[in-house]
């Protein structure tokens, strides 16, 4: 399995959530599968991510915001706020994956597709994020 691949389309697929005023997940799951021919254990991974941060979505963004000061998930590029869901839900429920792989997973997919000041931002909640779990 590519945990990469999956990990890469899940980002995708929690970024098109923000746009899909159905937050139709099956729907957008079963285009990304389509479209990069996913093997069975990549869509498990994407399935339990897309799905998890579904379902946890509001916990997930409070955790966001408790780790900044003075913003609004309004003032979160898209991208980043993709990202840091991806990783946020990995690290408070994926205990399989060590929460410095998805640190670092979470910054290289802010550099490929993030702005300028995309990977120092998920860096510095993705750290915090992990500060206040352990």
């Amino acid at each position: 399995m590519s945990r990469k691949k999956a990990r890469d389309n899940a980002f995708k697929c929690i970024y098109e959530l923000e746009f899909d005023n159905e937050k139709n997940v099956e729907k957008i799951l079963a285009f990304c599968y389509e479209e990069n021919e996913n093997k069975e254990d990549e869509k498990e991974y994407m399935n339990v991510v897309v799905n998890g941060v579904k379902e946890n979505l509001e916990r997930i963004d409070s955790m966001i915001l408790s780790k900044l000061k003075n913003w609004s998930m309004e003032r979160i590029a898209k991208i980043d706020l993709a990202i840091l869901r991806l990783a946020i839900y990995e690290i408070m429920y994926m205990d399989d994956i060590p929460v410095k792989v998805t640190a670092n997973e979470a910054v290289e997919l802010a550099k490929l597709y993030g702005n300028n000041d995309s990977k120092s931002f998920v860096n510095g909640v993705i750290a915090k994020v992990i500060e206040s779990k352990e």
